[in-house]
């Protein structure tokens, strides 16, 4: 299964189905399953930004310390990847006339020119499963390492 890593709060708020979409620099052609990889460091900086601390905190997340690294936390289906077109405030238009807004907005990077994989169907991992990951997409077989 191609996996991702992403730097934590994201991964988790993915995981917590907070986040349905992932902004890259680069887009993808893989449609299908993927796995969600919480990467080894965390960015301390977001996890205090208000919106993300505050939805954290309502599922039991009192501290950045809390959110897991270096694990494969859920699987998803990646669906579509869209460029994203313009953005105003908490409003994005990605291609295809595809629109996201409000904390999803606040929860990614839509800077014009970047890409926004959508991500649907997550299911979280009764454990999460240790993992080294990669950068890019890489192949993951669903064992912990």
């Amino acid at each position: 299964m191609k996996a991702i890593t992403i730097k934590q709060p994201w991964a988790t708020l993915i995981a917590l189905g907070e986040k349905q979409f992932e902004t890259r620099s680069w887009q993808t052609k893989h449609r299908g399953p993927i796995a969600i990889h919480a990467g080894k460091s965390t960015d301390k900086d977001a996890c205090n930004d208000s919106w993300i601390k505050s939805t954290l905190a309502e599922h039991g997340i009192k501290s950045y310390k809390e959110l897991p690294t270096g694990v494969v936390l859920a699987t998803a289906e990646l669906v579509d990847c869209y460029k994203v077109e313009t953005t105003v405030g908490h409003v994005s238009v990605l291609s295809n006339v595809k629109v996201v807004e409000g904390l999803e907005v606040a929860f990614g990077d839509y800077t014009e020119g970047r890409y926004a994989w959508e991500l649907t169907n997550v299911q979280v991992l009764a454990k999460p499963l240790e993992a080294k990951g990669q950068l890019s997409l890489w192949e993951w077989n669903g064992d912990s390492k």
